[in-house]
């Protein structure tokens, strides 16, 4: 799969979900799909990147508070 590696993704571009899987594999981020759990299933589906993210809220079960994590999130929907 190394010939897939992908070092960062473009908002508005397409890719395989294999391309997707190498770079979540590889890359500090989080990937939210409009088809749930089903993103890496077809490694031939595409996807587009819809729109990216410098960080996110979330809330620790562990104390109930909402931290900022400045982790990049990109948002992809099946093509």
């Amino acid at each position: 799969m190394s010939q897939y590696r992908l070092s960062d993704v473009e908002v508005g571009q397409n890719y395989k979900a294999k391309e997707l899987d190498s770079f979540v594999s590889t890359t500090d981020v989080v990937v939210l799909s409009n088809n749930e759990s089903q993103l890496f299933t077809d490694p031939e589906r595409e996807y587009k990147v819809v729109n990216a993210f410098e960080g996110f809220f979330e809330h620790s079960s562990e104390d109930g508070e909402k931290y900022y994590r400045e982790k990049t999130a990109f948002v992809v929907e099946k093509v």
